[in-house]
C-alpha cells in the first residue's frame, strides 16, 4: 500500500465514531427525553420558585456531590478500560470492575437518600418539586441500573478476550451508554440540588 493510502486509511480510522451507530441514535433519543424532563423541571421551578426553594432545602447537596463523584469516577475507569483494550494492553476487565464498584457507591447513596426522603413523607405526590424530583432521579436511577448490568457484561466479555485492538466496537458502545448516564447526572445535579 502506498504512503498516501496508509494516510487515508489512518484518517478513516481517526474519523470513525466509537461504538455502533445504533447506540448513538439510542443515546440521542434518551438525551431528548431527559432534556424534556429537565426543561419541565426548570419551567415548573420558574412558576413555583418558593415551593422549589423549600423542596431543595430537604435535599443534601453533599449527597448530590457524592453521587456526582461516584459516577464521574466510574466513567473515568470505563474510559480507561476502553483505552487499554484499544492499545492491546491487559487490565480492561479490572478497570470495568472498578467502574462497576464506583457505580455501586452511587446506588447505595441514592437508596439512602430515597429512604430518608420517604421517611420524611416527601414522596412522589408530596408536591410539584418532589413529583419531578422522583420522576427525574428515578428515571435516571433505572438507567444507572441498566448501565451497571452492561458494565458487568462488558467486564466478563473483556476478561474472556472478546475485545482487542480493532475489535472494540461492542465495548465502546457499552461505555458510550455509561457516559450518557454520567452526562445526564452532571446536568441533573445542579438543576435539582443547587440552582434556585
Amino acid at each position: 500500500m502506498s504512503i498516501s493510502g496508509d494516510t487515508q486509511a489512518g484518517q478513516g480510522r481517526a474519523a470513525r465514531l466509537p461504538g455502533d451507530l445504533a447506540m448513538w441514535f439510542f443515546i440521542l433519543a434518551e438525551l431528548a427525553v431527559f432534556g424534556i424532563l429537565i426543561l419541565a423541571f426548570v419551567w415548573a421551578q420558574a412558576l413555583q420558585a418558593p415551593l422549589f426553594r423549600a423542596g431543595r432545602q430537604a435535599l443534601d447537596a453533599s449527597i448530590g456531590l457524592g453521587l456526582t463523584i461516584s459516577l464521574l469516577t466510574s466513567g473515568w475507569c470505563a474510559a480507561c478500560a476502553v483505552a487499554q483494550v484499544r492499545q492491546g494492553k491487559r487490565g480492561g476487565a479490572w478497570l470495568l470492575c472498578l467502574a462497576l464498584a464506583s457505580a455501586c457507591g452511587y446506588v447505595v447513596l441514592k437508596l439512602r437518600e430515597y429512604a430518608h426522603l420517604a421517611d420524611l413523607g416527601l414522596g412522589l405526590e408530596h408536591d410539584t418539586f418532589f413529583t419531578l424530583y422522583w420522576l427525574l432521579t428515578g428515571f435516571h436511577f433505572l438507567h444507572v441500573l441498566l448501565g451497571m448490568l452492561i458494565l458487568g457484561a462488558l467486564a466478563y466479555r473483556c476478561r474472556a478476550g472478546a475485545y482487542g485492538p480493532g475489535r472494540s466496537s461492542g465495548l465502546e458502545s457499552g461505555v458510550l451508554y455509561w457516559h450518557m448516564v454520567d452526562l445526564i447526572w452532571v446536568l441533573l445535579f445542579p438543576v435539582v440540588y443547587l440552582l434556585g
